[in-house]
């Protein structure tokens, strides 16, 4: 029985981040996708470093268990192993946006991903946006690419919603996620008789004030990082979902959102068009004027934002985890035969 190891370590931090929920949930669907594959869950590092276990322990850990393929969920694929390789990249924003990552993670993923990338014996993307980058911009050869999508992870609950009517964004504040306009577009709107309150989920990373005083007086609130039942319960009681992120691999919110009915209003940017579809209204990032009348469609408008809510459960029905796993699986199956 051929031997598969998951370096999942992501999935057991105390605040699971897209890779994280990634990870998490490949690893309790494998075994039902390929029940004839051993599957080898490695949930801890070592002392020191994680580069150093990454690429001097890990490969060691794999030669002395007789491991025959190792997946790397999030870019750190051991450089000299013992065994087949896969790797998943999410996306490559540590390149677009550097100043969005601390020097030394920032230095981890720029030198170590592109070497992944061209080490893998497979890249598994999680969207079209994200292979073509990687292609393009580490010249990999776009054969041992495959595409295999995220899928909604945010456990549905029943607790109580915030009262009162509220515009939900969800990530943290770093340049990329563009917050700045998005308050720019919420004052416009609060000036025009706007009654909905923002809230804004996700860790502030000492940015916090910065956005309060941006948000001028009005009323925006910064509940930082949730808990999966009060983030479920935030989200399902949202009248919509504003996500305005200049740069993203999938964006794993939106069909958190559109899973629970919740009308979508993302940028028509990068990989966002690709995961929402047609089952979300989309506005020019670096337009304000646009992005605010993109909300005010869906406010004003309760025929569209019923259909946009429609949709977005339609769209989210067709992803799954055990269909990712599966095909998953079938990378693995291409190597090992």
């Amino acid at each position: 029985m051929p031997t598969v190891a998951i370096d999942a370590r992501d999935a057991f931090a105390p605040q699971l981040r897209g890779w994280g929920r990634y990870t998490k949930e490949l690893i309790g669907a494998l075994p039902t996708a390929h029940p004839d594959l051993d599957f080898r869950v490695l949930s801890q590092g070592g002392r020191g470093p994680e580069v150093l276990f990454e690429q001097v322990v890990l490969p060691v850990r794999l030669r002395r268990s007789a491991i025959d393929l190792i997946h790397a969920p999030n870019c750190f694929l051991p450089l000299a192993r013992p065994c087949l390789g896969v790797v998943t990249i999410h996306d490559l924003a540590f390149e677009v946006f550097p100043e969005d990552f601390s020097a030394r993670t920032g230095w981890k993923y720029r030198t170590f991903t592109p070497r992944a990338a061209r080490s893998a014996q497979r890249v598994i993307c999680v969207s079209g946006y994200t292979a073509a980058d990687v292609v393009r911009r580490y010249d990999v050869d776009e054969a041992r690419v495959r595409i295999i999508p995220n899928a909604p992870s945010l456990p549905i609950g029943d607790a109580p919603t915030p009262q009162g009517p509220y515009l939900l964004a969800v990530g943290d504040l770093r340049p990329k996620k563009n917050l700045p306009r998005l308050l720019q577009a919420f004052r416009k709107l609060r000036d025009e008789g706007l009654e909905h309150r923002l809230v804004l989920a996700g860790v502030d990373g000492g940015e916090g004030e910065k956005v309060r005083e941006a948000a001028g007086g009005e009323p925006v609130e910064l509940t930082g990082y949730l808990p999966d039942e009060q983030m479920d319960a935030l989200m399902r009681g949202a009248d919509a979902l504003v996500h305005p992120s200049l740069y993203e691999g999938f964006g794993l919110v939106l069909v958190e959102a559109m899973a629970r009915g919740v009308p979508v209003l993302a940028a028509r940017a990068t990989a966002l068009p690709e995961t929402g579809g047609d089952a979300c209204d989309y506005f020019d990032p670096l337009d304000v004027n646009d992005m605010a009348a993109a909300i005010r469609r869906v406010v004003d408008d309760r025929a569209r934002h019923d259909d946009l809510a429609r949709r977005g459960v339609q769209r989210a029905a067709r992803l799954s985890w055990a269909s990712s796993a599966a095909l998953t699986v079938a990378v693995y199956e291409e190597m090992l035969g």
